[in-house]
C-alpha cells in the first residue's frame, strides 16, 4: 500500500507542476517571485522647542499640501531640474504631509507656551490655523555618484478663525549635506534638514501671530 502511494504522489507533483508550466509559457502569463517589503525609514528629527513668552490663543495645526510626488510614503531624489524618482526599497513610515503635520503639532506642544494645540479637524474652535504646504522634501544630487544635498521646503500661513483671514506667511527652506551617498546617512541628513524648518515655523507662528480681537480688547 505504502508503494502505491508513493506512486500517487509521485504523479500527483508532476501533474501541477506541468500545469504551473504551461501556465506560465501560455499566453505570455508568467510566475513571478513576491516582490520584496521596502525597508521603512523613521523621521525623527531633533526639534528644539521655541522658547519664550506664551501666548494665550489655542492653534489647529492644518494637513500640509503637497503634491502627488511628495504626498507618498517614498523617499524622493532628484538628479536634475526637472526630474524626480525615488530610492529602490526604501520608504518612510507615513505619508510625508502627515509625518510634517505630527512634527509641527509634537514640536508646539513641547513649547508650553500654547493653551492648546491640535489637528486642525478635531472640530474645536481654536484662535488660529496654521496651514502649510510641502514644495520641497527631496534628496538633490549635484554629481551622479556623489552624496547629496537634502532640500526641505515648506510655505507656511497663519490664518484667523473663523474666518481663515491670513494675517502672516512665510516660505521656510532648509537643507542639509548628507554625510555619504547611502540610506543611513541620507535620512539622518533628512532629519537634519526638517529639524530646522520645523522650529523655524514653530518660532514664527508664536512670534507672527497677533492677539486674536477677543485678547487684545482692553476689559470694560
Amino acid at each position: 500500500m505504502s508503494s502505491i502511494a508513493s506512486v500517487l504522489h509521485d504523479r500527483r507533483s508532476v501533474l501541477v507542476s506541468g500545469i504551473a508550466f504551461a501556465l506560465a509559457g501560455c499566453g505570455g502569463i508568467q510566475l513571478l517571485p513576491t516582490p520584496m517589503s521596502p525597508q521603512l525609514y523613521v523621521l525623527r528629527p531633533q526639534v528644539m522647542a521655541p522658547i519664550g513668552t506664551p501666548v494665550g490663543w489655542r492653534l489647529s495645526v492644518g494637513a500640509p499640501d503637497a503634491p502627488a510626488s511628495l504626498d507618498t510614503e517614498r523617499i524622493a531624489l532628484s538628479r536634475t531640474p526637472n526630474t524626480m524618482d525615488y530610492f529602490a526599497n526604501a520608504a518612510w513610515s507615513d505619508r510625508v504631509p502627515v509625518l510634517v503635520q505630527r512634527l509641527l503639532i509634537q514640536t508646539f506642544d513641547a513649547s508650553n507656551r500654547i493653551v492648546a494645540v491640535d489637528r486642525d479637524t478635531t472640530g474645536l474652535e481654536n484662535d488660529y490655523v496654521l496651514q502649510t504646504e510641502i514644495r520641497d522634501f527631496e534628496a538633490r544630487y549635484d554629481t551622479p555618484d556623489g552624496a547629496p544635498r537634502i532640500v526641505v521646503g515648506i510655505q507656511a500661513k497663519i490664518a484667523r478663525m473663523p474666518q481663515r483671514q491670513i494675517v502672516a506667511s512665510l516660505n521656510a527652506t532648509q537643507q542639509a549635506q548628507a554625510a555619504g551617498n547611502n540610506l543611513d546617512s541620507i535620512v539622518s541628513a533628512f532629519n537634519q534638514a526638517t529639524a530646522a524648518a520645523v522650529a523655524q515655523i514653530a518660532n514664527w507662528t508664536l512670534n507672527a501671530a497677533p492677539p486674536p480681537p477677543t485678547m487684545a480688547q482692553s476689559p470694560g
